[in-house]
């Protein structure tokens, strides 16, 4: 049996300019019933994030690694993670302990790759082994404490980011005014409830809310 490890994918490899599924990608935001903000990315950063993932750009979490440092969804809401960029907190490769380093800046999730969060401290992460590795997009909710399948693979996901029904998926976390005071959020920043959304006496409406770091909301999701 060969044992020898395969060698990484080259980052030329990776850019599959003939089967790029940035395209698609774009028609789908571009048909968005919510809105998005797309961050640029440096190219440096974009093709180490992609080379660092090891996936092509045929797929959308390639073309979101590459073309872009993030995406806003919903007034701010949800951040999509990318190469990383201006309003956008982290990215694909430091949020899962993708950069070489033996202190990583964020506990990464073994067995999941996380690609988005939302102001509510809620996170999204794709399942590579955690869950058997299905390959769908996992939902920590902040009302539950618990990791839930959305059912949905990453493109999937993207679409349902585009045109899904947001308001009814967080309709127990949102507030009359609500994008008035997320988009007041300082980078890094999410909301914390009190009572607290996974209480009997917590929802959006009744609950006070108050900025804590995204570091700390992070913490209760990788228990």
């Amino acid at each position: 049996m060969d044992n020898t490890p395969a060698r990484p994918i080259t980052i030329k490899e990776l850019i599959d300019t003939a089967n790029d599924s940035w395209a698609e990608l774009s028609e789908v935001l571009k048909n968005s019933a919510n809105t998005y903000k797309i961050i640029p990315a440096e190219v440096d950063a974009a093709k180490e994030t992609l080379y660092a993932l090891q996936v092509s750009t045929r797929s959308y979490l390639g073309s979101v690694a590459y073309r872009t440092g993030g995406i806003l969804f919903d007034e701010g809401w949800i951040t999509l993670f990318g190469a990383g960029g201006a309003g956008i907190y982290g990215s694909l490769t430091s949020w899962n302990g993708l950069l070489g380093k033996n202190d990583p800046e964020f506990a990464p999730l073994e067995g999941m790759l996380v690609v988005a969060y939302d102001a509510a401290g809620g996170f999204f992460a794709l399942d590579t082994g955690r869950y058997e590795g299905t390959g769908l997009i996992y939902y920590f909710a902040p009302d539950s404490l618990e990791w839930e399948s959305t059912e949905l693979a990453y493109s999937g996901f993207i679409a349902w980011l585009a045109d899904g029904d947001l308001e009814q998926f967080y309709q127990t976390f949102r507030w009359r005014g609500w994008q008035k005071q997320v988009r007041q959020l300082e980078r890094g920043r999410v909301l914390s409830y009190y009572p607290p959304l996974w209480s009997e006496e917590g929802d959006g409406g009744n609950s006070s809310k108050h900025p804590i770091s995204i570091k700390e909301a992070w913490l209760a999701a990788v228990k």
